[in-house]
């Protein structure tokens, strides 16, 4: 029987598998009770499309650049184990980030503490007791996730999803192991320095305009920069972004979630969340000026409480505009 390690990844030459052969890298931790896998990858994969993710069963396959190399990573769970299986130049380093990448760094004591749990809205109390094992994942990639998150600002998810799989798709590299070990189709995501030669007229084609695929560049002259920003506090690495021009507080706040875990992150700018916040606390549609006003008894914890209100199923009604989604490649 595999031993159970928490919170200690086991690396090296490891048995081979009927059907994946070794791994170059292999570790194994402790799930907390009632975690969910799928649930903490969630916020990572951009939609259904996302080509640096691949469906497994009992799990996920992720794959994505490390410091020293790209990496195809194999997430499973099973009972109350989770391993993770990597393959490629990255494989040791990948398996070293696993605890904060499967949320097992994320501490929820602060929110969970009396009083703070009880001066909580009764239904986000009560979508927190329904979800105990809910944790949120810390990549540690800052450009990974800065990328398509500059690629959705001011668009529909849909049109950013789409334009950012066509450039994957178009700049990206095969995973390694693709064909082997790693299933056919996974991709990773350009390096800044292939992000950089992408021409004009293929961020045309992918549906990007002007603006942000000059965001996109401009942040990224500087990537080494960025990745420092990985091991500095969630709000110094959102101060950081924001100094480059086209990174704003909803670009920030949703990079640092995912990077960083950011407890208490709020994208504020976002076209949907002050009305869903104003709707799941009051009843009634607000501004971001009133959300923040409605989460600043919770601060520290406000993102932690967002997530609590998406985790109780709350359904804002929608009224007025939608944004509309453009096709910049047929003009």
């Amino acid at each position: 029987m595999t031993s159970v390690l928490p919170a200690s990844p086991v690396s090296g030459p490891v048995a081979p598998t009927a059907r994946l052969g070794a791994a170059d890298a292999e570790g194994y931790w402790e799930a907390p009770a009632h975690y969910s896998l799928m649930d903490t990858c969630f916020p990572l994969q951009r939609g259904d499309g996302d080509l640096t993710f691949a469906p497994h069963p009992g799990g996920l396959w992720t794959a994505f650049r490390t410091p020293e190399g790209a990496v195809s990573l194999l997430l499973t769970h099973s009972g109350n184990e989770l391993r993770a299986r990597a393959w490629g130049e990255g494989a040791a380093h990948a398996v070293a980030s696993v605890p904060a990448l499967l949320g097992l760094t994320d501490d929820w004591d602060a929110f969970d503490a009396v009083p703070f749990h009880t001066s909580l809205p009764h239904l986000v109390r009560e979508a927190r007791r329904r979800n105990p094992g809910l944790r949120a994942p810390a990549t540690g990639r800052i450009v990974e996730a800065l990328v398509p998150t500059i690629l959705e600002q001011k668009v529909t998810t849909v049109e950013a999803r789409r334009g950012y799989r066509y450039l994957v798709r178009r700049f990206g590299s095969p995973a390694p192991g693709v064909g082997r070990v790693a299933p056919a189709g996974l991709m990773v995501a350009p390096s800044p320095a292939e992000w950089l030669r992408v021409p004009s007229w293929e961020w045309h084609r992918a549906g990007v305009g002007p603006q942000r695929s000059a965001t996109v560049l401009r942040a990224l002259r500087s990537a080494s920069g960025l990745e420092r920003l990985a091991a500095k506090s969630a709000t110094e690495a959102a101060a950081g972004l924001q100094s480059i021009p086209g990174i704003g507080v909803w670009t920030a706040a949703e990079v640092t979630q995912r990077t960083h875990a950011d407890p208490d992150a709020v994208a504020v700018g976002d076209f949907h969340l002050a009305k869903f916040v104003g709707f799941a606390l009051t009843g009634e549609r607000t501004d971001d000026a009133g959300m923040l006003r409605l989460l600043a008894p919770w601060e520290g914890q406000r993102q932690r409480v967002v997530r609590m209100l998406y985790a109780a199923g709350v359904k804002a009604p929608r009224f007025g505009p939608k944004i509309t989604i453009q096709d910049h490649r047929k003009h």
